[in-house]
């Protein structure tokens, strides 16, 4: 039975990074729209940025730009998934004798894939514009691990209400997915904002992985009061294990008792 998952997996896993890469506009879309954005905070906002406690926005920005791509994949997993549940393409995998783990398993394994692609070129992107990193490659790997590790447990939230809800509730995700990477520390540091939302940017669990990764980066903006801030490092660990632990079991549950 693990090897039919494990096979099933793969399968599931090659059949969307092919329609992926069948879909140039849509791959070069959502790689631009990141780019723009460093360009746009960098050049017309950074001038007007500080970094609480001193230090280049550039390099305080990069970690908030790759933890807000992370974030923001969250709503293409949803919207795919939602499509090929209401396509009929899901039914025909519940339909077929594949493993119901494999299936999930392999859309999270594609996604990882997409993400770790947005996360070199936007990585790229910060080198030419000055960014850097201090702490050798293994501060950059660790980094990455975290952004990964995230958006791996972000994947299971996406699959679940992607196969929850139908695609033009779906669509609706992006309003809900552009504050909470605004309400973080991922463009302001948390110390620069007013009380009430000082506490909800610490405990986002966004910027817990964005301060982690500018610590293992090396970057400023480190840092802070609240215990939150002084256990980045922890939290984004625990962070995404509780949401894997909490949405992968539904995901899976989810999927065997799809009925549309």
């Amino acid at each position: 039975m693990t090897t039919y998952t494990f096979v099933d997996t793969y399968v599931v896993a090659k059949r969307d990074l092919i329609h992926w890469v069948r879909q140039p506009v849509r791959v070069l879309s959502g790689l631009l729209y990141p780019i723009v954005s460093v360009l746009i905070f960098a050049f017309v906002f950074g001038s007007a940025m500080s970094v609480y406690g001193g230090g280049d926005y550039r390099e305080f920005l990069l970690p908030g730009m790759l933890g807000q791509a992370v974030a923001f994949g969250t709503a293409a997993t949803l919207m795919v998934v939602s499509l090929d549940a209401d396509r009929g393409v899901t039914d025909r995998f519940r339909a077929s004798p594949m493993s119901q783990t494999g299936v999930v398993a392999g859309r999270s394994i594609a996604d990882l894939v997409n993400s770790f692609i947005e996360i070199v070129v936007l990585v790229l992107c910060g080198l030419a514009i000055g960014w850097r990193w201090h702490t050798g490659v293994g501060g950059l790997l660790a980094a990455v691990g975290l952004l990964l590790w995230l958006r791996f447990a972000l994947i299971w939230v996406g699959i679940y209400f992607g196969l929850a809800l139908k695609p033009e509730a779906a669509q609706a995700s992006w309003m809900l997915l552009f504050p909470l990477t605004m309400f973080a520390n991922t463009f302001v540091s948390p110390e620069l904002m007013p009380g009430w939302l000082r506490i909800v940017a610490e405990w986002n669990p966004l910027s817990s992985t964005v301060a982690a990764c500018r610590e293992l980066f090396g970057n400023p903006g480190v840092g802070g009061d609240s215990w939150a801030a002084q256990h980045a490092l922890l939290l984004a660990v625990a962070w995404p294990l509780l949401l894997i632990a909490v949405f992968w079991p539904l995901s899976v549950r989810a999927y065997r008792d799809l009925s549309r």
